[in-house]
């Protein structure tokens, strides 16, 4: 029996319902504001990280002066703004004409290139001066034609995962010692500019860094060098893949689970500890259940988890273990990296819809979470393997997020039966249950039942409608009403009481 006390154990705002989207140039194109108006209307997304995209604002004039142009930024700006999302920006995306070694261009992508044939190139600039100016003209021009209100709600930090070997890609590719020892040294002085620049133009936004891919190492040079050099962090950026890349999947030395994402997370907290930043806000700014979104099946036959009901069922469990965890975990960004890759529906990318446009069981559970609200109740629930999020919203309304899963997501969990009460009266409430399981709101496993390779047009349409989230069940509650929930493997459930 799990029971709902009418108890607020706390204020818990919601930070799970954030994302990267990527690629950022996708926001001017049909395919990309697609998605950016379904997200917009579900109310799925709070904030949007994106890359700054210097490469497509910065050019050298006639006379070898720098010049900006604000085209494309403004459009994709204007379009994520009009839709109600707020903004991460990560200032990023060297501009050849600045750049220090211009021909260092990587692609990061399943492809010889970037999106519409871009290639990323991340060498440090020919001056800290020039970086400084590019950041502050930026910062500026956006503050100008936004407004000083508008933009003291983003947050902003310097580049994308400084430490990784896409980084500075003409050093040496090896992991750790002297290589992170010249990648910290030269980031920090990017990162010192990136601060000067910002900080010139607007002493509201926030501030962060260092978005780090993972390496503890790094982290702790580069906290260290900004409390010597007097540098305010509004934030510490970081990500959070669980330690689980498609090479651990395939040697099966590791498997997704919560768990890894909980470690990681604490050796970050002891880390951030340990270099006297305790109680500093942290934003996980990328995050996914496994790494290389642009990786699919053809790399590693075990991310089709990507497709299911188990992603989903990680998400809701990650929420639970997240509120108890950590309470100065502002932002959880998902990765929606590999959008552009994919070639047919069902493959294993990391995004929230297949290639026409059916919603994926993870985006439904992002659907989902929104509801909940901000007091956090007290409940009690006896299954260890049920994660619970139980909320009252501001209207006096309940939303209880919950999932059944077994450490490695796994079928290895007996289907159960549970009920769910409420210590407060709701007779004469309306009871509303969304589910999220193998067989509901499920298109990947619809298709498999299909059995065909490539859906057809009336295929496709009874997959979207599979994907369209709606109430499993709904019903006005009588006097001693308890619910019940039938728990299959994986399972996730939205009740809501109003």
């Amino acid at each position: 029996m799990i029971t709902i006390k009418n108890e607020t154990l706390k204020k818990q705002p919601n930070f799970w319902n954030h994302c990267l989207f990527h690629p950022t140039d996708a926001v001017e194109d049909p395919w990309g504001r697609r998605i950016l108006d379904k997200v917009s209307a579900d109310k799925a997304i709070g904030m949007i990280r994106i890359y700054t995209m210097f490469e497509d604002i910065v050019y050298l004039g006639e006379n070898g002066e720098i010049c900006y142009d604000w085209r494309l930024s403004d459009l994709r700006l204007d379009y994520l703004l009009g839709k109600g999302f707020d903004l991460l920006l990560a200032y990023g995306g060297m501009p050849e004409c600045v750049a220090q070694f211009p021909a260092n261009g990587v692609s990061v992508s399943k492809n010889k290139t970037r999106y519409k044939g871009k290639m990323w190139n991340t060498s440090p600039p020919k001056s800290e001066e020039i970086w400084e100016e590019i950041c502050y003209q930026y910062t500026k021009h956006n503050v100008e034609r936004y407004g000083a209100d508008v933009v003291a709600k983003w947050y902003c930090h310097c580049h994308n995962e400084p430490d990784n070997q896409f980084f500075m890609s003409h050093l040496d590719r090896t992991e750790d010692g002297e290589d992170q020892d010249i990648r910290a040294r030269e980031y920090c002085k990017m990162f010192a500019a990136f601060y000067r620049g910002v900080r010139r133009a607007s002493n509201k936004i926030k501030i962060g860094g260092p978005a780090a891919a993972h390496r503890l190492y790094f982290i702790g040079l580069f906290l260290d060098y900004v409390k010597e050099n007097g540098i305010k962090l509004d934030y510490i950026a970081l990500h959070n893949y669980g330690g689980c890349s498609p090479a651990i999947l395939n040697a099966g030395t590791r498997r997704i689970a919560v768990s890894n994402t909980l470690a990681k997370h604490k050796a970050y907290l002891d880390l951030i500890e340990a270099h006297g930043f305790k109680g500093t806000e942290v934003v996980v700014d990328e995050w996914g259940a496994a790494s290389a979104g642009f990786y699919n099946r053809e790399e590693c036959p075990a991310l089709m988890f990507r497709e299911s009901e188990v992603f989903s069922a990680y998400y809701a469990k990650l929420i639970a273990k997240m509120i108890e965890f950590d309470p100065n975990v502002s932002k959880m960004m998902i990765c929606l990296s590999g959008q552009h890759e994919m070639v047919e529906d069902f493959s294993g990318f990391r995004n929230f819809f297949t290639l026409n446009f059916i919603s994926k069981p993870i985006y439904n559970a992002y659907c989902l979470a929104a509801r909940l609200g901000e007091d956090l109740l007290s409940a009690e629930c006896g299954n260890e393997n049920i994660a619970l999020v139980p909320t009252k919203c501001d209207d006096g309304s309940y939303a209880v997020l919950l999932s059944y899963s077994s450490e490695y997501f796994d079928e290895d969990l007996p289907e159960i039966f549970e009920t769910l009460s409420f210590t407060e009266d709701i007779a004469g409430k309306t009871v509303t249950v969304w589910c999220i399981d193998k067989e509901t709101t499920n298109p990947y496993r619809l298709y498999q039942k299909m059995g065909v390779e490539t859906p057809n047009e009336e295929q496709i349409k009874l997959l979207r409608e599979e994907g369209n989230m709606k109430p499993q069940r709904s019903f006005v509650a009588k006097a001693g009403d308890k619910i019940s929930l039938r728990f299959t493997p994986n399972a996730t459930y939205l009740v809501t009481v109003s």
